[in-house]
């Protein structure tokens, strides 16, 4: 048997493989790595343990429901002149596995049906009035190949997947020794699991931020199976950290809170000596909810540690759609999408497989229909059949930065605030998104760099931005507005970011005085939120600011205070406030 060995990540990787193979429909795996030997080897170690007599099937992410769910046959429904049904790729793999490719452009409902397949273990399909249910007990292997933080597996799908699994090109999963499964597989379903691994399972858990029943039920599930692979018939205390490193740690929103007067430990009296003890019986010095709560924080990856410290962790959570919710209708470009029925014009793309299975059931009928003289074609087409492709193509955003660069900001301040816009400049560059540049100072707001995503065009404006005079905020508002509504006419998302320390002291007719430029910035504030524009505002005083508070209240953006922030600082926390609108 396979003991699950020491709490390395390329170990670990490959006891998810094995874990798997062992428990398909317990261990699903959620697997995030780029195409690359990583992954290759991980994927061949898997199939290197999968048993021969079970289906292991590769689902392209375009895949139609009728090839998922099952549906007409369409070479056999021509030929027999009635319709003809198939089994789907689900009810295929009863019993074995499908491995989803690029999981994070599945399309919603998609995953949304094979969520219902791993809960139901069954396809339901309607046709003629008639319920056909067809076993569908498959586990899954999801690979989430997206680049970008807003790329991920819908989280209906992601949810119920135990594993997730994050590998980078340097990490090749170890190859396993000699494994038993066809015996693990036997003791499998006797595997016991005592009150006390539970609760430190849930506790472990709930310490993390894990709000979710699933989760403690999938590392039940892991748990049972690393006892079987071992040959234990009950669960030990490396079976239950296994899984909360595999499971609950990826899956953290926040730290763990240090116990209670652990900064100001109270003297306490010596214990007492220790009683004598049968020395069969084991004695463990630690409670098993700190061992499986110091298990998972040790493998919660270090980028991810440091957004639970900096407090954006809990984003994670509310990016579950990405930019897949922005996405756009189109008819005649992006990415395909299904079909649906319409006339064929110039310009449209035909779903000629889709218009022959719509067609096809009908052939008997429209032949007996036809005139015996002249020559029948092979397939009869007829308007109402017509189906046509439809595109789905993404909404794109751009991200209009407004830089305070008025004498108030300071110039250190400003430095801070071109570091951070150069950095985000970058991002946005990555995610085809354009950006938008304007500047405040003196007596009016100018726009430094129209929408664009030339990236060394957007860093020639920034080194260039000069600091000093007055801070006309009102006027800055008022531009952020008009390009914000020009962005938005040209089927584009726009989001502003405002970095400022809100003393505006120069109103919006360009005439000094601040009382004057306050209530300007209030009002031209409040105009901006009539646009419903999504904003953040972050406060680049040494101290926050009651004015810039109100401002960003008044426009309904995010406020962010970052009195000590350095450029990375400021970067992350727009990022944290950029991935709120996606």
């Amino acid at each position: 048997m396979a003991e699950a060995g020491p709490a390395s990540p390329a170990a670990d990787a490959a006891m998810a493989a094995c874990l798997f193979a062992l428990d398909p429909r317990g261990c699903g795996v959620l697997l995030r790595a780029r195409p690359g030997p990583a992954r290759d080897a991980w994927l061949a170690l898997l199939r290197r343990l999968w048993p021969d007599n079970r289906p292991l099937r590769r689902v392209p992410v375009g895949i139609p429901d009728s090839r998922l769910l099952g549906g007409l046959d369409l070479a056999a429904t021509l030929a027999a002149g009635r319709a003809v049904a198939e089994r789907g790729v689900l009810a295929e793999c009863d019993g074995g596995a499908i491995i989803l490719a690029m999981a994070e452009r599945l399309e919603p409902g998609t995953a949304a049906r094979i969520a219902r397949a791993i809960d139901e273990g069954e396809v339901v399909l309607e046709r003629d009035g008639l319920t056909r249910r067809l076993p569908a007990r498959f586990g899954v292997v999801a690979l989430d190949e997206g680049l970008a933080e807003d790329e991920v597996v819908p989280r209906g799908l992601a949810d119920r997947l135990a594993i997730h699994l994050a590998l980078d090109e340097a990490l090749l999963p170890t190859r396993m020794g000699e494994t038993d499964l066809d015996a693990a597989r036997a003791l499998l379903p006797r595997v016991t699991a005592d009150e006390r691994a539970i609760t430190a399972l849930v506790s472990a858990g709930l310490a993390l931020g894990i709000h979710t029943l699933r989760a403690p039920l999938h590392a039940l599930a892991v748990a049972r199976a690393a006892a079987a692979l071992a040959g234990r018939s009950a669960l030990a205390e490396d079976d239950i950290a296994l899984a909360a490193r595999l499971v609950l740690a990826p899956r953290a929103t926040r730290l763990p809170a240090p116990p209670e007067g652990a900064d100001n430990p109270e003297p306490e009296e010596p214990p007492p000596p220790p009683p004598e003890e049968d020395p069969t019986t084991e004695t463990d010095p630690r409670p098993l909810d700190d061992l499986v709560l110091e298990a998972a924080k040790a493998a919660i990856p270090p980028d991810l540690l440091a957004d639970l410290q900096a407090g954006l962790g809990a984003r994670r959570g509310a990016r579950s759609a990405g930019r897949l919710g922005a996405e756009r209708k189109a008819r005649r470009r992006g990415r395909p999408a299904g079909t649906r029925p319409g006339a064929l014009r110039p310009g449209e793309r035909l779903a000629l497989v889709e218009t022959i299975r719509v067609a096809a059931p009908w052939q008997r009928l429209r032949r007996a229909e036809r005139p015996a003289s002249g020559i029948t074609p092979r397939v009869i087409v007829r308007r109402e059949d017509i189906r046509l492709v439809r595109f789905k193509a993404p909404t794109e955003r751009t991200a209009i930065f407004a830089v305070d660069a008025s004498g108030s900001a300071a110039l250190a301040r400003l430095a801070e605030a071109k570091g951070a816009v150069e950095m985000l400049l970058s991002d946005c560059y990555v995610r085809r998104d354009t950006v938008a540049l304007i500047a405040f100072r003196g007596s009016a707001a100018e726009i430094v760099l129209p929408p664009t995503n030339a990236l060394a065009r957007a860093r020639r404006a920034l080194a260039g931005l000069p600091g000093g005079g007055g801070t006309p905020l009102a006027s800055a508002l008022d531009l952020v507005g008009k390009l914000a509504d020009q962005v938005a006419r040209r089927g584009r998302t726009p989001i502003a970011v405002l970095l400022t320390d809100g003393r505006a002291n120069v109103a919006r007719d360009g005439t000094p005085g601040r009382p004057k430029a306050e209530e300007d910035a209030l009002a031209a504030a409040r105009q901006l939120r009539t646009q419903r524009l999504p904003a953040i505002l972050i406060d680049t005083a040494p101290r926050p600011q009651p004015m810039a508070q109100r401002i960003a209240a008044e426009m309904g953006a995010r406020y962010l205070a970052l009195p000590y922030a350095d450029a990375e600082r400021l970067s992350r926390a727009v990022r944290a406030g950029m991935e709120l609108h996606p």
